[in-house]
């Protein structure tokens, strides 16, 4: 447990003092506060009924950028991919990793706490923009959030940092497996072009194809991800099966409770836990067998 603190503690003061990190925090702030200020007309037209007032400073937009929401599902993964890719193979690759494993330190605090630094390190670059996109919105609308929004905003921060780890992990896993940090990294921005090209293709598919592409769809975390996003941050919109299955109906636009809206995306919420798990255990296992030399 000592050993891994240590290397936690080691690899959080590299992720803030890093370049890396630098850039990647400027660009998200930058594009958080220009959204809020570009769309801040667009979000005052817009919120206009009484209840769930708060949770549309993260679902409204203006045309000149997209959603919140769209941002974290489809960019917030770069964040854990860059702090992943290279974490193993670049210290193996210059050496460190063999004279850092020949200290007191046990072979899984190393990647157990380079993993839970990328961890923290992005829940605190996502924590500190939620709170800043819900302070500039409570300055210009001037309606504070209720208990039950607060609830749902807690829970959407939590979702997004696990989907964030799930990357991270992904990323990790290359980077055990693949000796090389350029090839690791092209890995990991294939899948995630991969899994948007998944998310995106069934949007063009015929009507009568819809259970093919919603199959098409649930292979995709970031689909995963966006229903569970949009359920908790947008109580009357429904999951793509529930859409389905009220084809050629209506469906019902009120707004789910909190209870409702959990029990409407348990499975996608567990999907998302097991694919983190799933990738960080495969990294886990791999590193713990590899035979590291001194070079």
């Amino acid at each position: 447990m000592k050993g891994m603190i240590t290397v936690f503690w080691k690899e959080l003061a590299d992720h803030f003092t890093s370049w890396r990190f630098i850039i990647l925090f400027t660009i998200v702030f930058a594009v958080s506060i220009f959204a809020i200020y570009i769309d801040a007309q667009y979000i005052r037209e817009e919120v206009v009924e009484t209840r769930f007032v708060f949770l549309k400073l993260y679902t409204t937009s203006g045309q000149a950028l997209p959603l919140f929401t769209f941002f974290i599902a489809f960019f917030f993964p770069i964040v854990g991919i860059v702090l992943g890719f290279d974490a193993i193979n670049s210290e193996k690759s210059s050496g460190t990793m063999s004279r850092l494993l020949s200290q007191p330190i046990y072979r899984d605090a190393v990647i157990n706490g380079k993993f839970l630094a990328g961890v923290v390190t992005m829940a605190v670059m996502l924590t500190g923009i939620v709170l800043l996109v819900g302070g500039m919105g409570l300055r210009m609308i001037g309606v504070p959030p209720s208990s039950e929004e607060i609830v749902r905003i807690i829970m959407f921060l939590v979702m997004s940092i696990v989907y964030g780890a799930f990357w991270l992990g992904l990323a990790m896993l290359f980077s055990v497996f693949l000796k090389r940090v350029a090839t690791s990294a092209l890995a990991s921005i294939a899948i995630w072009v991969l899994f948007i090209f998944l998310f995106v293709v069934p949007f063009f598919m015929q009507s009568e194809q819809g259970q093919a592409s919603l199959a098409i769809m649930r292979l995709s975390p970031i689909t995963l991800f966006w229903q569970v996003v949009n359920i908790l941050l947008v109580p009357g919109s429904r999951t793509l099966e529930q859409m389905m299955q009220s084809a050629g109906g209506m469906v019902p636009s009120s707004a789910l409770s909190l209870g409702q809206s959990l029990l409407s995306i348990w499975p996608h919420l567990v999907s998302i836990i097991v694919l983190t798990v799933v990738c960080f255990a495969i990294s886990y296992i791999g590193f713990m067998k590899e035979e590291i030399r001194s070079t």
